[in-house]
């Protein structure tokens, strides 16, 4: 018996809906004399972002002190390298389009690792949140990837089981463990050149 088509995508936002700017952030770290990947190391890497994604810490202070490990790691003043960096990025319009072309023939859905400024980032600042049917901010739920439970809940707030959804992500652990969870997951990565359009399909997935 033929396995039926996905009746939804659910996409991670910074990385496939959001550029978030690799070579923009190599090059501020070059050009600083800083190491390979260490803003994304400061920013992302520690404690206090784990408890921001989860909604348990202070965005404020999180953000202040990835300044300060980034200016330890350097050794000297610098000036706002992750403000600079978060400037340079950008939506990756072509992946919004698609989203766009999927409806409504497919349920569409957001579940991200993120504080609790992305529903402002993609209603106000962007302006595609109504391309949504729900949006799952680990910052709002108490949960993050690749922890089951929150694709299991991504699945349930569109009222489908997992079988039947598809989950795009850039970051291979999030990708496995959503496999793992019983979805179609397909990894994704911008910084590499990938068709999502191609990639969607080789899971069954066909715009309007």
């Amino acid at each position: 018996m033929a396995t039926p088509p996905p009746r939804a995508v659910i996409f991670d936002f910074g990385g496939v809906i959001w550029n978030m700017g690799w070579a923009a952030a190599r090059a501020l770290e070059t050009a600083h004399g800083l190491p390979e990947g260490s803003l994304h190391a400061t920013l992302y890497g520690g404690d206090a972002w784990s408890r921001v994604e989860r909604g348990r810490g202070d965005r404020d202070a999180w953000l202040a002190g990835a300044h300060r490990a980034l200016e330890q790691l350097g050794g000297r003043p610098l000036p706002p390298l992750h403000a600079e960096w978060r400037a340079l990025q950008a939506p990756i319009r072509e992946n919004i389009d698609l989203v766009r072309a999927l409806r409504p023939r497919h349920r569409t859905g957001i579940l991200s690792n993120a504080d609790a400024t992305l529903r402002e980032r993609l209603g106000k600042v962007i302006g595609i949140a109504d391309l949504f049917d729900d949006i799952v901010c680990s910052a709002e739920v108490g949960l993050a990837k690749p922890e089951p439970e929150i694709y299991a809940l991504a699945c349930a707030r569109l009222g489908l089981p997992p079988g039947a959804c598809v989950f795009v992500d850039d970051h291979a652990p999030n990708v496995t463990a959503a496999a793992a969870a019983g979805l179609r997951a397909v990894l994704y990565r911008v910084d590499r050149g990938d068709d999502l359009r191609a990639l969607l399909a080789t899971a069954g997935v066909a715009p309007s």
